[in-house]
């Protein structure tokens, strides 16, 4: 069975639907699974097991330049890339304008049809054409976590049931909870809890935590013992790590690390091999969800239940923390401090 996935961006939303591939698979051995995705996030999809064909698209920087002789040049090669397959099911997992336009573009093989979601769910975007494209729209309840909305529209549409817990399927050298075996020298480190990653950056600055928070919570994790790395993704971002890492560094120049620019699979690597990860709601961050790390999302808003982590909650390796107008350092220190007990038991009376 031949099987399209459409789920184009944002970063975020391409990790919550990543474990709908294993889904299929273990609902369907052998079934051959192509994404179309926007070209930016192929690196990660590249990574994701049980995938047989990743389909990039710049639609995000074509519609901005729709009339230039580039563009439609470009535009004919993905749709000839696109249509070089047909596909017994395509499921748009995006619900816009533009997946509904990738679906209908692909080509069925007889008999195949194309599966969309009939609804909006909370806090989510959503766009008629989606629904008037498919063969079959698929109702879902309206409160649902973006994660299991993708898994439960393939499911529905693919005619399996859910049996387990979301798997990511992320292919990446991660050692045994998180732990540093192998690791590049710039982020393994030598010390027995290892480097934690400090996400600030995000697309929204109404997400964003206060730099003084960030510097607090980064003195108090090195003065705990956990060296920290700062990462970032554009220039404004990279402003930030520097200030943060100079404010740390007055005190302790060898436990600050910044990373540098990095794609996203060897960014990806790069959290593979570090002990856990501290961040904003981010695409980054849902990352980190994806590699199992041990891992505290920051929430200025209350959307944690349906972008945070899926096992999140008291006691889990993994935990979506909110308040208005943000968190208090205290608040993320004792959350982080939890995630880490759980994830390596030895270590819990280390801390402080």
């Amino acid at each position: 069975m031949k099987i399209l996935l459409v789920k184009l961006s944002s970063l975020g939303d391409v990790v919550h639907a990543l474990p709908v591939v294993h889904d299929i698979h273990a609902a369907l051995p052998g079934a051959r699974i192509d994404w179309v995705v926007e070209k930016s996030f192929a690196p990660l999809l590249v990574r994701c097991k049980g995938l047989h064909r990743v389909i990039p698209c710049e639609i995000r920087r074509w519609r901005k330049s729709f009339w230039t002789a580039a563009t439609r040049n470009e535009w004919r090669t993905f749709k000839s890339e696109l249509q070089r397959e047909a596909y017994d099911a395509v499921i748009d997992l995006q619900g816009l304008t533009k997946s509904a336009l990738v679906a209908r573009l692909a080509t069925l093989a007889p008999g195949g049809k194309r599966y969309a979601l009939a609804n909006q769910t909370e806090g989510s975007g959503y766009e008629a054409p989606t629904r008037w494209v498919a063969d079959v729209a698929i109702a879902m309840q309206p409160h649902i976590h973006a994660v299991q909305r993708s898994r439960e529209l393939a499911a529905r549409a693919l005619g399996y049931n859910l049996q387990t817990q979301p798997d990511f399927g992320l292919k990446v050298a991660v050692a045994q909870q998180g732990r540093v075996q192998a690791a590049p020298e710039k982020i393994a480190n030598s010390t027995s809890k290892g480097r934690v990653v400090l996400v600030h950056g995000t697309s929204r600055a109404d997400k964003e935590w206060p730099l003084d928070h960030w510097i607090t919570l980064g003195r108090r994790l090195v003065a705990a013992g956990y060296p920290v790395a700062l990462a970032h993704g554009n220039a404004h971002e990279l402003t930030t790590s520097q200030a943060i890492a100079q404010a740390l560094t007055k005190t302790a120049a060898d436990t600050v690390l910044v990373l540098p620019l990095l794609p996203l699979d060897a960014l990806t690597e790069a959290l593979a091999q570090c002990a856990g990860v501290i961040g904003v709601d981010s695409g980054v961050s849902h990352i980190a969800v994806a590699l199992n790390l041990p891992h505290v999302q920051i929430y200025n808003f209350g959307t944690a239940w349906r972008t945070g982590p899926v096992m999140g909650g008291h006691g889990a390796r993994q935990v979506g923390v909110f308040a208005r107008p943000a968190p208090t350092v205290e608040t993320v220190w004792q959350a982080w401090l939890a995630c880490w007990a759980v994830s390596s038991p030895a270590s819990a009376g280390e801390v402080t």
